[in-house]
């Protein structure tokens, strides 16, 4: 069975942990809070591998001056093959007419984002106040 793509806001909890944990990223530790966001957002694009989510990519969107790109993840395992290309893709597809696309990229993944289009802005720099690990 290949990689499937969907466009939904309702992932099981457990799903979404798994992912999140899989790349050591805190929000893991908080499944209960990151389903709600998941169902809270715009739009949720996921990839799966039959029944295990593998890759996922979340928008806040006011759906016509700005699309933010809160969350962009792809297992380790599977990062490579085009997966999160095909999951920005399906971004650009949907908010192809907002003014501007933002997301915040870790020094590891500039240049896979750089590659996809995205833009460093060299007078802006990301701000945060988060209770979470950054």
């Amino acid at each position: 069975m290949g990689i499937t793509y969907r466009d939904t806001r309702d992932i099981d909890r457990d799903v979404l942990q798994d992912l999140f944990l899989a790349l050591e990223w805190d929000s893991g530790n908080h499944p209960d809070r990151l389903a709600r966001a998941m169902a809270a957002s715009a739009s949720v694009f996921t990839a799966w591998d039959g029944e295990r989510l593998i890759g996922l990519v979340s928008v806040l969107s006011d759906g016509f001056m700005a699309a933010y790109i809160h969350y962009v993840l792809v297992r380790p395992e599977y990062q490579g093959q085009g997966i999160g290309q095909r999951l920005l893709s399906m971004v650009d597809r949907t908010y192809g007419d907002v003014l501007t696309k933002v997301l915040v990229s870790n020094g590891t993944a500039v240049g896979f984002y750089e590659r996809c289009g995205f833009r460093p802005a060299p007078d802006k720099t990301p701000m945060f106040l988060t209770s979470l690990a950054v």
